[in-house]
């Protein structure tokens, strides 16, 4: 189908109403932007505060609990690993010199401590594992020496915690870092041993979180007036599968929130939300009320009726090209068969034949065009009667396969040689109520159709069959088919297809008459992929064969 711009050349006053619809879209989007500025100035400073707040309270959680776990890191472990070893050589204490320091920290049971935590002494010179309390397993054995041996040669670490064999363990190391200060093989500073203990990892994050939460301000005091966190926030953490794990205030409500990631070993995500009633206590300004909703009401009904008039534009424009088109066309169809029928009717005028074949050729191209031209002006004529609502139909119940068979021996009659060959499959017993002007314009507009988008020679198979109470009446061709873009549109007035990049020849009325024509016999036309060719199908009610004799 031609695809040419439908904005390719407005006339003056189609301009001039586009320029007003977007005047008037403009203004009122204009008004509606500034209203929406007025009415959103208090409150945007109001939630942007709120925003921060809720993002420094998380910011300032994880800050406080990281700090937290460093200072209980470094008490626990600084009897060992507070000291430089004077010599890469020195004895090292065994694990009992962090079991008294240790014991009160980073607790899995905050109520009575952990009495058989296990304490540990990796010795990096040698690889040796000194343990103290339960017996360690082969794998915890192996866990602990692997993964505090690449500990240690981390740069600058001297304490840190690490997670277990996988997400799903519930232990941590807890482990500090003994260095040497001066050394013949070692270089001031290297790491000789690690000491350390296992704890769960709750202890190291969300044991560690509650506490930071209860006892320390996330909020500056200038803002929270020395109220408690659990009075103005609420406190969400999630585990690594996005499970909730603890929540302050279990289906408590709130308006702004932030969430950030706690580091490993604890893997966790923290949302830190500001609660409903915080505002009022933070002394942050409520949002006035305003005549918002009216403005925006407002603004989409000017820029729907601007839509609404731009497509009705649209629409006038390209019908007006289509009809355009359709002059032209025309005008070329007509062109064609007159000039054919002017010309071999001198030849038969001024006896310019030389025998009676030539003659006899003259008559049947004379006689071809014509019934080329009768077509084209019903199809026009047609149309117009279907536009005014004035088709006319008398559909009679009628034997199907008699009335195709003679169209088709009209249609090959007046057919060029060489142009087609027919295939049919007639069900003679299928019958439905037809109007036979009708039925004949119907058939041969699709078989008109497959001529043009068809190859020269081709094979067109009709059939007639009965299915689901629908006379079905099938017209396949072994042309290129329609491409999937175009089949939405072929139906339409005044459409036609492309074939080779170029635009078929015709009104672009034939499909149109068809749907309508068939429509109006209360069925339906559809078009069908087929591995070669377009192949339509035309479905008309069925009904019992008529008694009386049939006009064939």
């Amino acid at each position: 189908m031609s695809r040419t711009s439908p904005w390719r050349a407005w006339p003056g006053s189609a301009s001039l109403l586009l320029g007003l619809l977007l005047v008037v879209l403009a203004l009122a989007g204009l008004v509606a932007y500034e209203a929406v500025q007025a009415a959103r100035s208090r409150r945007v400073t109001a939630e942007r505060a709120l925003r921060d707040y809720a993002t420094f309270a998380s910011w300032e959680l994880i800050a406080k609990a990281t700090t937290r776990l460093e200072n209980e890191m470094r008490d626990a472990l600084s009897s060992a690993t507070g000291t430089r070893a004077t010599s890469p050589y020195d004895r090292l204490p065994s694990p009992q010199v962090i079991v008294a320091s240790a014991a009160p920290l980073l607790r899995c049971n905050e109520s009575g401590g952990d009495p058989d935590r296990l304490h540990f002494r990796l010795d990096l010179r040698d690889g040796s594992l000194a343990t103290m309390g339960p017996t360690a397993s082969p794998t915890q054995r192996r866990w602990i020496t692997d993964t505090l041996t690449w500990e240690a040669l981390q740069p600058g670490r001297r304490f840190g915690t690490v997670g277990g064999v996988d997400h799903d363990s519930t232990m941590a190391l807890v482990y500090g870092i003994k260095h040497a200060q001066y050394g013949a093989f070692a270089e001031p500073g290297a790491p000789i041993a690690v000491y350390g203990f296992l704890t769960c990892r709750s202890a190291v994050g969300l044991q560690l979180l509650q506490r930071v939460f209860v006892t320390e301000a996330l909020l500056p005091q200038a803002v929270s007036r020395g109220l408690p966190n659990d009075s103005l926030l609420t406190l969400t953490v999630y585990d690594v599968g996005g499970r909730s794990i603890y929540a302050s205030a279990p289906g408590a409500a709130d308006r702004f929130s932030h969430e950030v990631a706690m580091d490993p070993p604890a893997a966790l995500r923290v949302r830190v939300g500001l609660r409903e009633t915080a505002a009022s206590r933070l002394d942050v300004p409520v949002t006035p009320s305003s005549r918002l909703p009216l403005l925006l009401a407002l603004l989409a009904l000017s820029g729907g009726l601007a839509a609404i008039g731009l497509r009705q534009l649209r629409r006038e424009h390209e019908l007006a090209r289509l009809r355009s088109d359709f002059t032209s066309s025309v005008s070329h169809e007509l062109r064609t068969p007159l000039a054919q029928i002017l010309l071999y009717g001198e030849t038969l005028t001024l006896e310019r034949a030389r025998n009676d074949e030539e003659r006899r050729a003259a008559a049947e191209t004379i006689v071809q065009e014509a019934r080329r031209l009768m077509r084209l002006v019903d199809n026009v004529l047609q149309y117009a009667r279907l536009e005014r609502g004035l088709a006319g139909l008398a559909p009679q119940p009628a034997l199907l396969a008699p009335r195709l068979r003679g169209i088709l021996s009209s249609f090959l009659a007046t057919a060029p040689p060489g142009t087609l060959r027919v295939r049919t499959d007639l069900d003679e017993a299928v019958a439905a109520p037809v109007d036979s002007g009708a039925l004949t314009q119907i058939v041969l507009n699709l078989l008109d159709n497959a001529v043009k988008y068809g190859p020269a020679g081709q094979t067109v198979t009709v059939s007639l069959t009965r299915r689901d109470g629908m006379a079905r009446i099938m017209v396949a061709d072994q042309g290129a088919g329609v491409p999937e873009e175009e089949r939405a549109h072929i139906w339409e007035p005044f459409v036609r297809v492309a074939r080779r990049g170029n635009i078929t020849d015709g009104s672009g009325l034939g499909l149109a008459v068809v749907k309508d024509l068939v429509q109006g016999h209360g069925g339906d036309v559809d078009l069908e992929s087929s591995p070669s060719g377009a192949c339509f199908i035309v479905s008309l009610p069925a009904c019992q064969p008529p008694t009386e004799p049939v006009e064939r």
